[in-house]
C-alpha cells in the first residue's frame, strides 16, 4: 500500500460507505480528514480511527454550501499543510416517481448535494492535488450508469458526476493527479432509509432486498484498493457489469430489467 501518511480527506464520513472507508485507510496508517454536517457522529468515528492508530481531524462541512466546501478545504492545509487525496461520499437519494413529487425543491437539493457538493470540493481542494499529484476519488452509483424508475434526481446527480469527473480527468491526463470514479450497487448503509419520498420527508423504509446488498466492508475494501491502485473507474457487481454493456447493445433491454427490479423492490416492501 502506498497510502501512509497519506493525507485524505472523506465527504459524508459520519456513517455508511465514508465511515467504513475511515476505519479501513486508518489501517493503512492515512491521514483522515471527516466530514459531514454531523459533528458528534465524526467525532464518534474520529474516536475509533484513533484507536486504530491513525490521525484523525473532524471538520464540520454541508457539501451543498460553496463556503463550507472552500472552508473544508483551507482547514485541511492549515492543518496538514496540504491535500493529497479526496473521497467525494457525501450524497442523499430518493424513492419517488417523478409524477409523484410535490416539491420541486428535491430536485434541486439533490443536486446541490449529490453534484454540485462534489464540483465545489474539486474546485478548492484541486491546486492543492496538483502540487502532490493526488487522487480525486468520485462515490457515484450504478444509477450513474443507466437510468432507474423512482430515482430520478438521483440518477441525474450521478450521471452529472460521471460526465464532469470523466472530462476532468481527460483535462488532468499527464499531469500525475488522477480521477478514479467508483459505481457501487446496492450497500448494507442506511442511505436508502434516509431516502426522500415524494412529500420532500424521509421515507422511512428501505425497499431493497438484503439479500441483494453488498455488505459495507466489502464495498471499502474495493475501493480502498482502487484508491491505491489509482484504477479509472469501478463498476460493483456483475448485474453492473452486464447493465454498463446492455445499455450500449441493447438499452432496451436494459430498461426493463431496470423496471421489473423496481417493481420487484416494491412487492417486496409490501410483504414486510
Amino acid at each position: 500500500m502506498s497510502l501512509a501518511n497519506n493525507i485524505t480527506i472523506i465527504t459524508g464520513a459520519s456513517t455508511g460507505i465514508g465511515e467504513e472507508l475511515a476505519y479501513q485507510l486508518a489501517k493503512q496508517g492515512t491521514h483522515l480528514v471527516l466530514s459531514s454536517r454531523r459533528v458528534d457522529e465524526l467525532e464518534r468515528v474520529a474516536d475509533k480511527v484513533r484507536e486504530l492508530g491513525a490521525r484523525a481531524t473532524v471538520i464540520a462541512c454541508d457539501v451543498a454550501k460553496e463556503s463550507d466546501c472552500k472552508h473544508l478545504i483551507d482547514m485541511t492545509v492549515s492543518e496538514f499543510g496540504g491535500v493529497d487525496t479526496i473521497v467525494l461520499n457525501a450524497g442523499m437519494t430518493m424513492w419517488a416517481k417523478f409524477a409523484d413529487i410535490k416539491d420541486m425543491s428535491i430536485i434541486e437539493r439533490i443536486m446541490q448535494v449529490n453534484y454540485m457538493g462534489a464540483v465545489y470540493c474539486t474546485h478548492y481542494a484541486l491546486p492543492h492535488l496538483q502540487k502532490s499529484r493526488g487522487r480525486i476519488v468520485g462515490i457515484a452509483s450504478l444509477t450513474g450508469l443507466v437510468g432507474v424508475p423512482t430515482r430520478t434526481a438521483y440518477a441525474a446527480s450521478k450521471h452529472a458526476m460521471r460526465g464532469f469527473f470523466d472530462s476532468l480527468r481527460i483535462e488532468l491526463r499527464g499531469t500525475g493527479t488522477t480521477v478514479t470514479m467508483i459505481y457501487p450497487g446496492f450497500v448494507a448503509t442506511g442511505i436508502r432509509e434516509n431516502a426522500t419520498g415524494a412529500d420532500g420527508k424521509a421515507a422511512k423504509i428501505d425497499p431493497v432486498n438484503k439479500d441483494d446488498v453488498m455488505s459495507v466492508e466489502e464495498c471499502a475494501s474495493i475501493i480502498v484498493d482502487a484508491i491505491d491502485a489509482r484504477k479509472r473507474e469501478v463498476v460493483m457487481t456483475l448485474k453492473g457489469k452486464l447493465g454498463q454493456w446492455l445499455k450500449l447493445i441493447a438499452p432496451s433491454v436494459i430498461d426493463g430489467m431496470a423496471k421489473r427490479a423496481v417493481e420487484g423492490n416494491q412487492k417486496y416492501v409490501e410483504s414486510k
